[in-house]
């Protein structure tokens, strides 16, 4: 069965329209959004996020060693 993470933690970051920009950074995915608000925590962590951590439009999403992994998979999406 494919990996459908990157799916899921895209459309909880709002979809691909509010994604400004999505790097991998060792564990996390750093995210620039167009609106934090959006953002379903729930969602991230049901996705298999280990923690969300949030500033205005600036997201953080723990995911663990696969974070660049995911990060380009999430980029091919939008």
């Amino acid at each position: 069965m494919a990996d459908d993470r990157p799916e899921k933690i895209l459309a909880a970051l709002g979809g691909a329209d509010n994604v400004v920009e999505i790097e991998g950074c060792i564990t996390r995915l750093r995210c620039e959004l167009e609106d934090g608000s959006v953002v379903d925590e729930a969602a991230l962590k049901q996705a298999g996020a280990h923690g969300v951590m949030k500033a205005g439009t600036v997201v953080q999403v723990v995911v663990g060693p696969e974070a660049d992994t995911i990060a380009e998979d999430i980029q091919d999406l939008l």
